[in-house]
């Protein structure tokens, strides 16, 4: 079984930089994403709030940018995704693909993914008008009717941008008021193809072999109506993907429990990005985490004599 000091699990933006400061310390690290570099990032039209780029930049060019700084410090990495890790002192072991390996520290940063509203319709639907990135299928809904469900930050800029190929969109939210970013609620309260549905639930997606209606009822009035649409984009939050992280790891439904130095309750175990269990999730935040749980990863190392 092959021992590294660190291993990065996860190659979005907070998995990436903590891979990225631990390769610049000279740690003997190993990278494991199941998927290409870049998490949510690549499914982000664009991102205008990254210090730096003012005029703002598509989200695989960022993902781009980051992928070839790491490059430039040669690591292994593996292409797979972690089935199980047994906690040791101080090798953990981690199960991937068809082998095992061992670490003196882990880096958990596997992100969150889209939540799903658990409703009739949804997951038969997937695929078929039932979609939870516009940045992947708003093109196959050129001015065509859709509705987008949620009242955050994602759902109100996936909605902008949705609204440039639609010819008719319906904003769905389940309160009065919208929890997202004020700039994005004016941009979508004021558009001229977005009607905003206000204290309204979705019941079920309807549909044989596509969407065809939403049916819906006022939360407020107890009102229940349809409403014909081609797509349904939901957008109401995320979960952290943990499924593989151990028992012995604190963790809740918001995600894995650390301190302000991204340690968790478990030595040499360190959780970094939207998989942890906290308020902002940002590219901005993603790569402190990263840069932050691997200095302390460099710090742990150092007390084990590495």
């Amino acid at each position: 079984m092959n021992i590294y000091d660190a291993v990065v699990i996860g190659g979005g933006p907070a998995g990436m930089t903590a891979a990225l400061y631990l390769l610049r310390a000279g740690v003997k690290t190993l990278s494991i994403e199941k998927m290409a570099p870049g998490g949510q990032v690549l499914m982000t039209e664009e991102i205008e709030n990254y210090p730096g780029f003012p005029s703002g930049l598509k989200g695989y060019e960022l993902a781009d940018k980051f992928a070839a700084h790491l490059e430039e410090y040669p690591h292994d990495k593996i292409m797979d995704e972690v089935k199980e890790i047994k906690i040791g002192n101080p090798v953990h072991e981690i199960h991937v693909a068809d082998q095992a390996v061992g670490a003196k520290a882990i880096i958990f940063a596997t992100g969150a993914r889209y939540r799903n509203l658990g409703i009739p319709g949804e997951q038969r639907l997937v695929g078929k008008g039932v979609s939870y990135c516009a940045l992947c299928d708003g093109n196959f809904f050129r001015d065509r009717t859709v509705a987008v469900v949620g009242g955050g930050n994602s759902a109100l800029e996936e909605a902008l941008y949705l609204a440039r190929l639609v010819k008719k969109l319906y904003l769905i939210h389940r309160r009065e008021e919208f929890r997202g970013a004020v700039c994005y609620q004016n941009k979508c309260f004021t558009h001229e193809k977005i009607e905003v549905l206000r204290s309204t639930v979705v019941d079920e997606i309807v549909g044989v072999e596509e969407v065809e209606t939403l049916a819906l009822t006022n939360v407020k009035t107890g009102e229940k109506s349809s409403l014909d649409v081609d797509g349904a984009f939901i957008f109401v939050g995320f979960e952290p993907v943990m499924h593989f992280v151990p028992g012995e790891v604190e963790k809740t439904v918001h995600g894995i429990v650390t301190d302000i130095e991204m340690c968790t309750n478990v030595p040499g175990i360190f959780a970094a990005g939207d998989i942890r269990a906290k308020m902002c999730r940002q590219v901005a935040t993603a790569v402190g985490d990263g840069a932050t749980a691997a200095t302390s990863a460099f710090s742990y190392l150092e007390q084990l004599g590495n």
